[in-house]
This record gives structure tokens, C-alpha cells and sequence, in this order.
């Protein structure tokens, strides 16, 4: 209550040598010039905040205390950023991991899709790599660095590309639309 009624009647000259309260709401009886010492640099001020606040000693004595505290975030909001990055390098190790291995068999699916005369034993080693990417989405959507939805679908389009090369050089036929319906 007493920060309140102070606020509005503190007075803050541009060189820190005084600091004084000026009587406009304020009763003068009870506050009286308050000063510091010339050694006191204004610097502290400007990288932080001034808090004021009276404290009672006796029944007709009161005393004002300045503080003046650094504009720095309190020790929670310190952790949570240590946290955030932490989990930022994380997350981005992970998402290059499935990039990288998604490009892999990407470029090898296209390389075997480009070969005039390849050979379905060709496949499996692109089998092997499709299986390595599946395994590096699914441990980065278990772990939360990817939405299951988005990690679904980079799996679907490693598949539909893999079923497009089988089709491509004849190795799978798909089921006649009839057939499927009936």
C-alpha cells in the first residue's frame, strides 16, 4: 500500500547524486529527503528496476527502503529457456536424422527406378533401408519431436514410392478395382 502511494510523487532527477520523495500525495511529516551517496553510479538504475516500500521500526517512526534489483528473469524462467534449448538441439538432431534417412531412400528408390534392367533382388536392400527410416519415425514420434499424423505420412510416401518402382518395372500388379469392390 505504501509502494502505491510513493509511486506517484517519487522524482527521479537525471544525475542519481539525490533521490527525493516530493510532497504532491504524499505527507511530508511523515517522509522526508531521502539521499544517497554521490558515489552511487545511476547505471544500477538503468539496468534495473527501483522498488520502494516503508517499514514500521516504532508506532510514529517509519523508515522508506530503495532497492534496486537487475532486470534479470526469475530462476524458473531461466530453467525453462536451458530446458527449451536443450530440447530445441534435440528435436533438431532428430528431424535431420529422418530427413537424411527419408533422402536415402528417396534417391535410392529413384536409382533403381531409372535402371532399364533391374532385377527384383535389387529391392531388398532398399527394403532394408525403408525399414531403417521407419524405425528412426517411429522413435522420433515416440519421443514427441514428431505428431504421429506427420510421421504416417512420411512412412506412406516411402511406400507409395516403393510400390510405384515395383509397378514401374513390373514386379507388382495392382488388384483390378473390381476385384476390390466385390
Amino acid at each position: 500500500m505504501a509502494t502505491s502511494l510513493l509511486s506517484p510523487c517519487l522524482g527521479l532527477p537525471t544525475k542519481f547524486k539525490n533521490l527525493s520523495i516530493n510532497s504532491t500525495t504524499c505527507s511530508t511529516s511523515t517522509f522526508s529527503s531521502l539521499s544517497f551517496s554521490s558515489s552511487l553510479s545511476h547505471s544500477i538504475f538503468n539496468k534495473g528496476c527501483l522498488s520502494m516500500r516503508t517499514t514500521q521500526r516504532s508506532i510514529h517512526n517509519f523508515s522508506v527502503v530503495c532497492e534496486s534489483t537487475p532486470n534479470k528473469k526469475a530462476d524458473s524462467a531461466e530453467k525453462r529457456t536451458r530446458q527449451a534449448e536443450k530440447r530445441r538441439v534435440y528435436n533438431k538432431a532428430r528431424k535431420s536424422e529422418v530427413k537424411t534417412r527419408m533422402k536415402k531412400v528417396l534417391e535410392a528408390l529413384d536409382d533403381l527406378k531409372k535402371k532399364p534392367e533391374a532385377q527384383f533382388e535389387e529391392v531388398i536392400p532398399v527394403e532394408k533401408l525403408i525399414a531403417e527410416a521407419y524405425s528412426v519415425i517411429d522413435k522420433a514420434i515416440k519421443v514427441g519431436t514428431l505428431h504421429r499424423n506427420t510421421g504416417a505420412r512420411r512412412k506412406s510416401r516411402l511406400a507409395r514410392r516403393k510400390k510405384a518402382v515395383e509397378i514401374h518395372h513390373g514386379w507388382y500388379t495392382p488388384a483390378p478395382a473390381e476385384a476390390i469392390a466385390s
